[in-house]
């Protein structure tokens, strides 16, 4: 037993909350009983042949015998489509406005029956039984959607469907929201339900705190993203292919969706990676960019208990020389663990606690949690009650507050569906900031609800607003922290108009990244968590929210000197670069682990506050572009199939290769190179990919290499921002984008665009602008690689 799954038996299970949670459990069973009956006996339904068509804009109506599809293809390229009039809205995973079809787009007669929408980029064709195949301009199939089935019940209700789809022979499956088995996922079968998995995790456990129904396939015929726009509970089924030998046939990749229940639509984005997730982010909302002071390294621990102990844990990194740019406080610090108190004999001055630790450069970071203690006569409680017409919380079938238990006991839950309920949470945030913390991280938010056994949720029959529309938690589950998370971000941008809001979120679904990023939650101490770690953060990128990160060290247990480091250099390279840990799993600092461990973790901090202006300008490209700061080395060249099966590495923009150490005792490792010539930062050796490559990988490093000719943004030895060069190969060109700190705000940060190239014997760097190319000095330049440039 962990160390969290130990406090919640003592807590949740003990004389007090015991019976509460079996109370709960009775009360969900007994009102799920009520309100979904049995299915009963259920009639199955096929497309059945094409009966007619009506041409749209973008594309057309097809009908079949026994339903109707829709297709459309955007301006951007996007490909949607949806059975039986479902349309792109409503969507909580659609940003803005509808994207507006492409007029351009022919919809015209295919062979056998079929008819096609043809458009500048991409076919869709749809076969005269319902099949439906994506294809390139040159007619290769990326996708093959078979015709699906639904099951609708003979009485009556919702119908629950399953989609199956063949990809090509050497396809490679990414996504699904956070997966720990990733980056590239193994076959096998993964729930479509934000779940807590109860303790800590590793690469066995699925499902976790955020899934999604967003798949990358990467394959020699290209690559391309498809997304089932239904937040139901749902079950995708992977199956990579075979290629025949000789003359054998290839057995294409298979893809199953089962849905419980919710519309049937899809989006499929095709084409290089890069254009695939700019059109994602213009699909689902752009990042939301953190302050600077969030891309630096922060400090967590669930028990820091006191003032006086957060106080000693700055100390020591101040008087170490080790930089801290945040320190989160978990529900330790809450009065009686409900959310928006202070613990007054604890935590006697917040504020002021708050305002000397910003003089040193250290911001406090606040957990929230959703559930809502039920305590009649409290301040929340009944604040909540007075919010619209039926007040502010989840709600059964009878019109009922929905009762859980979590860890203030008992307790009822915001429905962050209702606009009105999002408003109104959003306000209570003015409470964290008057205590002067800077950000928030939500936590329990899929949402949680504690029971003895089983699935930790609210009621199925649980009731929503649905932004109007109604509904149950069975559609409603999966967007809960999602909904959470707009409702923080939104009330800290009213609130703090002048600052960017941070905050991060346990649970969420395709979109939450408008609202900020997310961490790998519980994950376990010991090295398959380490390797977990990455995978879920690759993921995470791949589904479109770039910022996240794991608890350094693991959450639970006690992590070895070797291993916590490793983690540490691991975290020191992505982005949401945070130490946190169980209340009983020992404390993270880094002078905890020796004097040899501080002193290759220094070394970490300080290249992780080196390379700050680089991270600065991977956070603003991501909201631009789409694209995560933390890439698959398959990133660039998809085409190469070595590439896809390498989860043990990963591409930190474009410029950087970095190579975490994942296994004990392991001071030398392989890394594999995408094309080009690639730099060992640490020594400057020179290597040349595409190929395979054996590094040195001392207990004080890990792994990373430059690509040649790049040009990254650091932060030189006068705090200043230099530009550190990576000289190209002779008669070869290199470059890099710069976005510079505008600050916390809302500026608008301006691209700065440089080539590198050499002329005569030195590597000259230049600016790219409007009115033409600048050469830049030598002041604030540094070249690098010249030794191994020849």
């Amino acid at each position: 037993m962990d160390g969290r799954e130990l406090v919640r038996s003592m807590w949740v299970f003990g004389r007090v909350r015991g019976p509460r949670a079996l109370r709960s459990v009775w009360r969900r069973r007994r009102a799920d009983a009520a309100a979904l009956p049995e299915r009963g006996p259920e009639r199955a339904r096929v497309p059945g042949r094409v009966v007619g068509v009506e041409p749209l804009p973008g594309g057309g109506i097809v009908r079949f015998a026994r339903s109707e599809l829709r297709v459309c293809v955007t301006v951007g390229a996007a490909v949607f489509w949806g059975w039986d009039g479902a349309e792109v809205s409503p969507s909580y995973a659609v940003a803005g406005e509808v994207p507006e079809p492409d007029t351009r787009v022919v919809l015209e007669p295919d062979t056998e029956g079929g008819w096609r929408v043809v458009a500048e980029r991409v076919t869709v064709a749809v076969s005269r039984d319902g099949a439906v195949e994506v294809r390139t301009p040159g007619g290769v199939v990326l996708r093959r959607e078979l015709p699906p089935r639904w099951w609708e019940p003979v009485g009556g209700g919702g119908a629950r469907w399953v989609q199956r789809s063949e990809v090509p022979a050497d396809a490679r499956f990414f996504g699904l929201g956070g997966r720990a088995a990733g980056p590239r996922l193994p076959d096998g079968s993964y729930r479509l339900w934000n779940s807590d998995p109860r303790g800590a995790f590793g690469p066995e456990t699925d499902p976790l705190y955020i899934t999604m129904p967003v798949q990358w396939v990467v394959a020699d015929a290209g690559t391309h993203m498809a997304f089932y726009d239904c937040t139901w509970d749902g079950r995708v089924s992977l199956r990579e292919g075979e290629e025949g030998a000789g003359s054998g046939h290839d057995r294409p990749g298979l893809s199953e969706v089962r849905m419980s229940g919710g519309p049937l639509r899809c989006w499929v984005l095709v084409g290089s990676p890069a254009r695939i997730a700019y059109g994602w982010a213009q699909l689902t909302g752009a990042p939301a960019v953190p302050p600077s002071w969030a891309l630096g390294p922060q400090h967590a621990r669930w028990g820091f208990g006191s003032a006086k102990e957060v106080r000693r844990v700055v100390a020591g990194y101040r008087e170490r020389g080790l930089p801290l740019s945040a320190l989160h406080l978990d529900i330790d610090h809450y009065d009686g663990h409900r959310v928006f108190t202070v613990d007054r004999e604890r935590f006697p001055d917040l504020p002021g606690l708050a305002a000397e630790l910003r003089g040193q450069g250290v911001r406090l970071v606040s957990i929230v949690d959703p559930a809502v203690k039920a305590e009649p006569g409290g301040a929340m409680y009944e604040g909540g009650a007075r919010v619209g017409a039926r007040g502010a919380f989840v709600r059964d079938a009878r019109g009922d507050a929905v009762r859980g238990v979590v860890w203030p006991g008992e307790c009822v839950y915001p429905d962050f569906t209702d606009p009105l309920v999002r408003e109104w949470w959003g306000g209570l945030y003015a409470e964290r900031l008057e205590q002067g913390f800077s950000g928030v991280w939500h936590d329990m938010n899929e949402p949680v609800s504690f029971t003895p056994f089983g699935d930790m949720t609210l009621p199925r029959s649980a009731r929503h607003a649905l932004e109007g529309r109604g509904g149950d938690h069975r559609e409603a589950h999966n967007v809960y922290g999602l909904a959470m998370a707009r409702a923080g971000y939104e009330g800290l941008a009213r609130l703090r108009p002048d600052e960017r809001p941070f905050l991060f979120s346990r649970s969420g679904w395709a979109g939450m990244q408008r609202y900020g990023g997310t961490w790998s939650g519980d994950v376990a101490t010991g090295w398959p968590g380490l390797r977990a770690s990455l995978a879920l953060v690759l993921g995470m990128g791949l589904c479109g929210v770039p910022y996240s990160g794991p608890d350094v060290g693991g959450f639970d247990g006690h992590p070895s000197a070797e291993l916590y480091l490793r983690w540490f250099q691991l975290g020191a390279w992505l982005p949401l670069f945070r130490t946190h840990a169980a209340i009983d799993a020992g404390r993270r600092e880094p002078w905890e682990f020796g004097p040899e461990v501080l002193e290759h973790a220094r070394a970490a901090l300080e290249e992780r506050e080196r390379l700050r202006p680089y991270f600065v300008t991977l956070a603003r490209l991501a909201r631009v572009t789409g694209a995560p700061y933390v890439r698959p080395v398959w990133w660039s060249a998809p085409e190469d199939r070595l590439l896809r099966d390498c989860g043990d590495a990963f591409l930190l923009g474009d410029a950087l290769l970095v190579a975490p150490v994942l296994a004990r005792g392991v001071e030398r490792r392989a890394v594999r190179l995408p094309r080009g010539r690639w730099y060992d930062v640490a020594t400057g050796r020179a290597y040349e990919g595409p190929g395979l490559v054996l590094v040195e990988a001392p207990l004080s490093r890990i792994p990373v290499l430059a690509r040649a000719g790049a040009v990254v943004p650091v932060r030189g030895a006068d705090g200043a921002v230099e530009l550190e060069v990576w000289a190209p190969p002779p008669g070869r060109a290199g470059g890099g984008l710069v976005v510079r700190d505008a600050g916390d705000g809302w500026e608008r940060a301006e691209v700065e665009r440089y080539v590198s190239r050499w002329q005569g014997d030195e590597v000259r760097v230049e600016r790219v602008t409007d009115e033409g190319v600048v050469a830049v000095g030598p002041e604030g330049v540094r070249v690098r690689g010249l030794r191994g440039a020849g």
